[in-house]
């Protein structure tokens, strides 16, 4: 484990934050933060971290104040403010209660901010007042982990670390453990630290180098133990190339995606559905593949901490042929748990009952989460396990973790359950969409649109810088929601590969919108066939290839799905010279009305938005006008703008239609506000002449 301490470093936070939060919490932040930095120790908000100090009243009293970590913060990311300030001294007595329920500490705890309105401590923020150290330090060490997670876990511990830490059997977190811990210290005024069975490590110091370098030392002591009993890893029962591995997850998740579909009961909404992250790596194929893979995999996970994203077990799933009745066995056993465990007095409304993690031979392991962010937390989580099983395995150790009940305890645990309750979800968060021609203006304003939402989002367009800007503007506002995905629409093999990155990224596709298109100003007379056959090969095939693979993915699913095609007004009221696009066109927009009858067997929804002209997306040039616009300006007389002018001012609200405008029609049959099929939704400000019919 490095100690990444630098004098350097501590004396920029000190500089920075002294000022204004004194030398004490500049430095408590800046360790906080070495610990956050390092995943071996803590993850995604896990650990605790807290100081104690001295504040000024209004009245100018200096009194006794700890500042914890509040729930919520990141110690990766913390700043002083995420260390909730609490008047010390009325919170030390309750150290002589015998009993303390976890909503009246919370309480207590609240009561006693300095600022009413900081962030709620952490629920362990007791044990960090009861100990009566200066800076104290929980972390959840691999390695510590890796010691504790097994039957004989207290006596490898004392072995590896010494006398000098303090060994605590596993206690519910809060005030109970506050209580043991705190006795347990006293009672050994010499220890350096403490481990908690299941849980982790403390540590603490009278600085903040002091208790940090402790957790560095324990740590290290903990990984050379590991490493001095590590013996010859198992044979593998097969071995399965990574490439294989992704072939078979292609093939296996739309059908993964859609049996663990949640069933609503809603016609217009009839599926909570998940995101889909694979972990295809060698450690996973190795564990999966080998003897001892499903007794390995299938175990609690290696502190409480995780429960929330990762449930008690994770499911195991033999071959793609296995995956409806796992996927149904797994959730009938979480029900049946439930059932068995819950309070029949104090009863909390069950979770749904799908798994967050699965493991499958020659695939690896699939993590599941209800957004693409959410997911990504769960696989970090994995691969902390993965890396405790493999110790615990090289050691010939048997893994360990907790009883049902005391699993079930966690998850249940009111404060746990108000975390998720808080949690926000975007209306679109579960949803996954394809847009092509994404890089032009129509196609970045529905992007936009759509990821405002809380949808992931492929951008499909042929590769080259408007699709990398893209990209890169998208990215930054909306991190971890978009895939660009480089797609020709006229060549099937192109589509294929695009659909399948997407598929390989989040598991499936909800929401396919075929925006691609070119167009051509010429009079029938003048039309070259080549030209034509050009358009026709992008406006029709394009969007046949797109709807057939769409289709074939949601058919896979069995969860619905939509489909919105951009179309035009030009379906409805062609001009004179746009023969080629509005043929076209109005080829792509009946395939669309095809699919309405064909697809709504299924549950899928296709519906069409006819936009009159958009100019631009912001700084993002339309293509089709950059292609007609000189023609349109040249028959009219007109520059530029009183182009764009000539087109306000000739629908009946005189409205300039942006990109935006377009998004949000989208944005209409996406989150199905109506009962509605093969529809067309004008976004025109009004042309009679273009009026569906």
């Amino acid at each position: 484990m490095k100690n990444r301490w630098s004098d350097l470093e501590a004396a920029e936070f000190v500089r920075r934050y002294a000022p204004h939060h004194g030398e004490p919490l500049a430095l408590r932040t800046y360790t906080s933060r070495l610990l956050g930095a390092d995943k071996g120790l803590v993850l995604h908000g896990g650990g605790n971290t807290s100081v104690k100090g001295t504040a000024r009243t209004l009245l100018g009293e200096e009194i006794p104040v700890i500042f914890v970590k509040a729930s919520g913060w990141d110690l990766a990311t913390i700043e002083p403010a995420g260390h909730a300030a609490l008047e010390l001294a009325p919170l030390r007595p309750l150290l002589g209660l015998d009993h303390l329920d976890a909503e009246t500490m919370v309480q207590a705890i609240r009561v006693r901010r300095l600022d009413p309105d900081a962030p709620t401590p952490s629920i362990e923020a007791l044990l960090h007042v009861f100990l009566p150290h200066a800076f104290i330090d929980h972390t959840h060490a691999d390695a510590i982990l890796a010691l504790t997670n097994q039957s004989n876990g207290a006596h490898l511990v004392q072995e590896a670390l010494g006398d000098r830490v303090i060994i605590l059997p596993y206690i519910h977190p809060g005030f109970d453990l506050a209580k043991a811990a705190a006795q347990a210290q006293a009672a050994a005024p010499e220890a350096v630290g403490m481990v908690l069975m299941h849980h982790g490590l403390i540590t603490w110091g009278k600085t903040a180098r002091q208790a940090y370098e402790t957790t560095i030392d324990l740590v290290s002591r903990a990984e050379n133990y590991l490493a001095r009993h590590a013996r010859a890893p198992k044979a593998l029962r097969r071995v399965t190339a990574l490439a294989s591995a992704r072939e078979r997850y292609l093939e296996a998740a739309p059908l993964l995606r859609g049996r663990l579909a949640i069933p609503t009961g809603e016609a217009d909404h009839p599926f909570q559905r998940f995101i889909l992250l694979p972990v295809i790596s060698r450690e996973t194929l190795n564990l999966v593949d080998s003897e001892q893979g499903r007794e390995l995999a299938i175990t609690p996970p290696l502190t409480t901490d995780h429960l929330i994203r990762t449930k008690p077990l994770p499911l195991w799933i033999d071959d793609i042929e296995a995956i409806p009745a796992a996927i149904a066995g797994y959730q009938e056993s979480y029900r049946e748990r439930f059932d068995r465990l819950a309070d029949l007095e104090d009863r909390p409304t069950p979770f749904d009952p799908t798994p967050r993690l699965i493991f499958m031979p020659g695939i690896g392991a699939i993590c599941v989460g209800t957004t693409h962010a959410d997911a990504e937390i769960t696989r970090d989580i994995l691969l902390q396990t993965l890396t405790v099983k493999n110790q615990i395995a090289a050691m010939g150790g048997s893994y360990q973790g907790l009883e049902d009940p005391e699993l079930f305890a966690m998850e249940y645990f009111p404060l746990q359950v108000k975390k998720l309750k808080n949690l926000h979800e975007a209306p679109l968060a579960r949803q996954v969409a394809l847009v092509t021609g994404a890089a032009g203006a129509i196609g970045s304003g529905i992007c936009r649109e759509l990821l405002a939402q809380g949808c992931h989002v492929a951008a499909a367009d042929l590769p080259g810088e408007a699709l990398h800007s893209l990209a890169e503007e998208l990215n930054h506002h909306f991190p971890g929601q978009l895939l660009p995905v480089a797609m020709d629409v006229t060549a099937p093999e192109a589509v294929s590969a695009g659909f399948a990155a997407i598929v390989e990224r989040w598991g499936g596709v909800d929401l396919v919108i075929p925006n691609a298109g070119l167009a051509h100003v010429a009079a029938l007379d003048e039309l070259k066939l080549a030209t034509f056959q050009k358009l026709q090969k992008v406006n029709v095939d394009g969007t046949l290839l797109v709807l057939a693979e769409a289709a074939r993915i949601f058919k896979r699913q069995a969860t619905g799905g939509d489909v919105v095609l951009i179309s035009t007004k030009n379906v409805f009221a062609p001009g004179a010279r746009f023969g080629a696009y509005s043929a076209t066109k109005a080829a792509a927009h009946q395939l669309a009305r095809i699919a309405a009858l064909e697809l709504a067997e299924y549950g899928v929804r296709v519906n069409m938005v006819a936009p009159d002209g958009v100019f631009a997306d912001g700084a993002r040039a339309s293509g089709l006008w950059a292609e007609v616009g000189p023609d349109r300006m040249k028959a009219r007389g007109l520059d530029a703008d009183g182009l764009q002018e000539y087109y306000r001012n000739r629908n009946l609200l005189k409205a300039r239609i942006t990109a935006r405008h377009v998004g949000k029609a989208v944005l209409f049959f996406a989150t199905r506000q109506t009962p509605t099929t093969g529809a067309t939704l004008p976004v025109d400000g009004g042309l009679p002449d273009a009026t569906p019919r």
